[in-house]
């Protein structure tokens, strides 16, 4: 019954039982019951142990977010167990902690390459091509001959002025920077992100103005016809998934959108390996 009319003092007290109190420097003996008592998580948390007392028993009110992430802290919570935290107290998830940048696992690259004939990205929140198949290197970019710094669609599209292959960039432009806005927001802005933006408005008047549409929407799926200088005119449908664990990236993949398309994207992934 406790549950299911208190489930946050139940996850509060389970995950107080598995505290070691040697961890923490806290004497071990005449403990009638496994982890931490509760004045002890109270001080660790900086909260007054009256009122993680009511917490627990269901009395205390719904705590504030600082509060949560003070419980957060005090229990060492992995992100799902703080995300659940959030919902338990508030019915809702907790602001966006954006992870720092890591290096693409071996498994998520192996999930590139099973795309053998179907190019296939790994981008950030604000559109960083950080991972890819061969597919993507002979039909979209060659991102492992571009520095980490100038794989970004954004700063492409609007510094680089590399848009000639995309008829209706206009629309693609418009489309990607409503999905940065959005996917940012979730995922939370770093100071990369900021600096990123920054040059955009002070370089390009284009984005600035695109930017001040406030136009918020997901990239999902669709098509997208790019303009190859070797295939010509390729239609690719693209879908866009998520990475668990990882709100900041996403995974893009470009399905050829005909057997003619798939044709061409074998041809230039061919000769693309042929010229190594």
């Amino acid at each position: 019954m406790e549950q299911s009319t208190n489930p946050l003092g139940s996850f509060l007290k389970e995950r107080r039982a598995r505290l070691d109190p040697a961890a923490f420097g806290l004497p071990t003996t005449r403990r009638r019951t496994p982890g931490l008592r509760r004045e002890e998580v109270a001080q660790l948390a900086h909260v007054s142990a009256t009122w993680y007392t009511w917490l627990e028993q269901g009395r205390g009110g719904a705590p504030s977010a600082d509060v949560l992430e003070r419980l957060s802290r005090a229990f060492a919570l992995t992100p799902a167990e703080r995300e659940h935290l959030f919902l338990l107290a508030q019915d809702r998830p907790p602001k966006a902690q954006r992870p720092e940048p890591a290096a693409i696992s071996a498994q998520l690259q192996h999930v590139l390459e099973a795309f053998a004939d179907t190019p296939a990205i790994i981008k950030t929140a604000e559109w960083t091509v950080v991972a890819w198949n061969r597919a993507a290197s002979a039909v979209l970019v060659d991102y492992g001959k571009l520095p980490p710094d100038r794989r970004n669609i954004l700063r492409m599209m609007f510094l680089d002025k590399k848009h000639d292959h995309l008829p209706d960039w206009k629309a693609v432009a418009r489309l990607v920077i409503s999905t940065v806005r959005r996917d940012v927001m979730l995922a939370g802005a770093n100071a990369d992100t900021q600096a990123l933006l920054a040059e955009l408005e002070a370089q390009s008047e284009e984005f600035r103005q695109m930017w001040a549409e406030q136009e918020v929407r997901p990239y999902g799926e669709g098509h997208k016809t790019i303009i190859h200088p070797e295939a010509g005119a390729l239609v690719l449908e693209y879908s866009t998934f998520a990475v668990d664990g990882r709100p900041d990236l996403a995974l893009v993949v470009f399905n050829p959108a005909s057997e003619a398309d798939r044709g061409k994207v074998r041809q230039l992934i061919a000769a693309a390996g042929a010229r190594k």
